[in-house]
């Protein structure tokens, strides 16, 4: 009896464990191929339909297997896995770190990308069928189990049959179960599990990177203890089998050895017959695995800084501009990465004065460098300011800025602030940061300063506060889970807590370069009832060569007339430059024919942008 309870508990643990490791796997290449080529909606869609029909394919040809080698094929099946899913892995990974020849068809790159997906899909596939064999081979009759947990499952399913009869026609059944019924049962279980430590644990505490050398770690486990327990070199502590292929084995049977050990040791589930060779393979796999887990900072540092490093500042001509990536973290909503950016083209430098300079990226735009750093928060605060009076009595509202520099530019002004931002940790460690405290000179100490750690469309809806001036100091329109930002409600939420003579700012991407985004951006602000706008640059002499470049571009939108820029509230900022800013106009918002505003139940995804 003892063989055949650990048997059943090894290929119950077994299916756990393959389960768990195929639904992690699912998500993995989703979050991934999310973060390489944008577009969570689309391609979360499209890597599980592609998963789930690799899988079907698996399985239907599961059955041309060899039924006398199940042990065998499924021990073949993990390694190959352990194998398949990292380097899958790092080959979408390495797609995205090497410049592509333009003359490959971007349809080519778009399937290569996803072949690890069906590969793993289909080796996924064979798994749960070969299991529920083996299971079926083993005639667990159900005495094996212990009778506690016999009771306890009993009692179980007699209540969970008896809530089905509510709604279903059933038929109560004893005895032992179909192997399928099972197998199916522990694979839910696993499924679910992996599906839970992937979102809790693996991803927001280890990462991409850790997670799937631990997913291919656990293949490789799995695969050793099936070997172990139904092998014939089984050092597995609770096996009982004798060698499948000794003569010894033969003799013990002929003179009243245990039968049901010879008996299991020739029946098709024996691992007896795998070839030395894949074995090895499998070890190596598992403790390079093992220590890549072990050393997870490392390699995931190491992997990911060769893949940031060329993807930051592509934009430039080959050799032109190299990026070190100097530090790297996750909060629970973002990348953050610091890298320094270094002029290496030939000729003075055009883009910032001298060859290297410190920018920080958050996801997959960057948020500042420090050639424009503080420019940029000139045209955030210092040129709409102008529209507001200063003083404690005009009430400003920031959404974002989570770096504290708008609010340090803001308290010049001496106005009210309130600030909402979503991300507390990367709020708390800009506080001390270096990096952040020479702009933003301690501004979190401001005593006309509330901040509230929360998402900023929520606020908006739960405050009944209004507002003379809205900054949006928010990432760019890279990321599906952006697309509240940008929407339709979140724009009409914002008009609509703006004080009878407030406008709100935000800065954009420029019409030219982006003009699918801009078209669908426009029509949404003037869905949401924004019917003037005034947009202007900011300038600065980037480069130290006596002459200003365009650095940002902002849009001033309100619901009605607004004064100019250079009336007679203008800032000193403004006022020194009156030449550059007296120019812009207001005028009506435009609309698009033929382009949908982007809305949170109706997303469009023109509004996104690949930077």
């Amino acid at each position: 009896m003892s063989n055949t309870r650990t048997d059943t508990a090894t290929l119950l643990t077994l299916t756990f464990v393959v389960s768990f490791c195929s639904f992690a796997y699912e998500f993995v290449y989703s979050e991934l191929l999310t973060v390489m080529y944008g577009g969570t909606v689309t391609q979360y869609v499209i890597t599980v339909g592609l998963y789930f029909f690799s899988l079907g394919i698996g399985a239907a040809l599961s059955d041309d297997l060899d039924g006398a080698t199940l042990g065998g094929n499924f021990f073949r099946t993990e390694v190959l896995l352990a194998a398949a899913a990292p380097a899958g892995f790092l080959l979408i990974v390495g797609l995205n770190s090497v410049r592509i020849p333009q003359a490959v068809p971007a349809e080519v790159i778009w399937t290569v990308a996803r072949l690890p997906v069906v590969v793993v899909g289909f080796l996924s596939g064979f798994e749960l069928p070969l299991l529920t064999r083996m299971f079926d081979e083993l005639g667990d009759d159900g005495s094996a189990t212990p009778s506690w947990l016999r009771t306890a499952g009993a009692r179980i399913h007699d209540f969970v049959v008896a809530a089905v009869g509510t709604l279903w026609t059933v038929e109560r059944t004893e005895g032992r179960r179909s192997g399928l019924s099972v197998i199916l049962a522990m694979d839910y279980v696993g499924g679910l599990a992996g599906a839970v430590v992937y979102a809790r644990v693996l991803y927001p505490g280890l990462g991409l990177i850790p997670t799937i050398f631990v997913l291919a770690l656990l293949n490789g486990v799995a695969a050793l203890v099936f070997v172990a327990h139904f092998g014939e070199w089984s050092w597995w502590p609770f096996s009982d089998a004798a060698p499948s292929a000794s003569p010894a084995s033969s003799a013990s049977a002929a003179h009243g050895g245990n039968a049901t050990d010879s008996a299991r040791a020739d029946r098709s589930l024996s691992a007896a017959r795998v070839s030395k060779t894949l074995l090895v393979v499998c070890l190596l796999l598992t403790a390079t695995y093992a220590g890549v887990v072990a050393k997870h900072d490392v390699a995931d540092e190491r992997l990911s800084q060769l893949y940031l490093e060329q993807q930051i500042e592509n934009e430039y001509p080959p050799g032109a501009m190299r990026a070190t990536v100097t530090s790297q973290e996750t909060t629970a909503y973002q990348h953050v990465i610091r890298y320094n950016r270094t002029w290496t083209g030939t000729g003075p430098n055009p883009h910032f004065d001298g060859r290297t300079e410190q920018c920080l990226r958050l996801g997959a735009a960057v948020q500042l460098c420090e050639s424009w750093a503080d420019s940029y928060h000139r045209g955030l605060v210092d040129v709409p300011m102008s529209l507001v009076e200063p003083g404690p009595e005009t009430k400003v509202l920031v959404v974002g800025g989570g770096d504290w520099i708008a609010i340090d530019h803001l308290r010049e002004y001496g106005v009210t602030v309130d600030h909402v931002d979503l991300d507390g940790e990367f709020m708390r460690d800009a506080k001390t940061d270096p990096f952040f405290r020479r702009w933003h000179d301690d501004a979190h100490e401001y005593d006309r300063l509330n901040t509230t750690v929360a998402d900023g469309y929520r606020y908006l809806q739960e405050t009944n506060e209004t507002y003379d001036l809205v900054l949006l100091d928010v990432p760019g329109a890279t990321d599906d889970d952006l697309l509240t930002l940008y929407s339709t409600e979140f724009y009409r939420s914002v008009r609509t807590h703006l004080s009878e003579d407030g406008v709100a700012v935000t800065w954009g991407y420029s019409p030219d370069a982006y003009p699918e985004h801009h078209k669908a951006f426009v029509n949404t602000v003037g869905a949401a009832g924004f019917t003037q706008e005034l947009s202007y640059w900011v300038r600065e002499d980037l480069d130290d060569d006596g002459e200003t470049e365009r650095v940002e571009q902002f849009y001033v939108l309100a619901p009605g007339d607004r004064p100019r820029l250079t009336g007679d509230g203008a800032t000193r900022y403004v006022r020194a430059r009156e030449e550059h800013y007296g120019s812009p106009e207001w005028h009506a918002v435009p609309h698009y024919r033929g382009v949908r505003e982007n809305s949170i139940f109706h997303p469009n995804y023109d509004i996104l942008v690949d930077t």
